[in-house]
């Protein structure tokens, strides 16, 4: 296993999702500027393999009682399925401002709260964006035994080929 002491703190960062519920005005990604201090790209626009258009994530970040390591196991799993991934519809306003800044004519009532995802960060509310990271571990003068990957979003998703490819090189190095 890996020493808790080379393990980085993380912190969980909610996002939900709108699906649109009306014809589709667009057929492209759509991504906001981001505004400056913030933990995220901004609301933005992505289509699926089914043509259907979504928008989100947004950023909700989660109380500490759900970050706490030594929390029980089963209670926390029992939280995750009822409450924390659920979609707060109380948050569908500022789901309405933020794509109007980008699609004006959004309709009232075309979104439909769809899913929500948690996101692993290495670093919390207010702090300066981190990328995800890459650690190396030994075991005294042992040669390198393992190599863990901490706070991936969805670029490290999208670049996964190409992390697995650097995890390879430093393993047989």
């Amino acid at each position: 296993g890996v020493p808790p002491a080379d393990t980085p703190v993380t912190y969980f960062c909610k996002g939900s999702y709108y699906a649109l519920h009306s014809s589709r005005p667009f057929s492209r990604l759509i991504y906001p500027v981001p505004e400056k201090n913030t933990s995220g790209l901004g609301i933005h626009a992505t289509v699926d393999l089914g043509g259907q258009i979504r928008f989100g994530p947004d950023v909700e970040w989660l109380p500490s009682t759900v970050q706490d390591v030594d929390v029980d196991e089963a209670a926390f799993c029992e939280r995750l399925a009822s409450s924390v991934y659920a979609v707060d519809t109380a948050r569908s306003s500022s789901f309405y401002a933020e794509v109007r800044r980008y699609w004006p004519a959004l309709p009232d009532d075309a979104l439909v709260a769809d899913y929500s995802g948690i996101r692993p960060k290495l670093v919390g509310k207010g702090d300066p964006a981190a990328d995800f990271k890459i650690a190396e571990h030994r075991r005294g003068t042992d040669p390198l035994s393992a190599v863990s990957l901490f706070g991936i979003e969805s670029p490290g998703l999208t670049a996964s080929m190409s992390l697995a490819d650097e995890v390879c090189a430093r393993l047989n190095a």
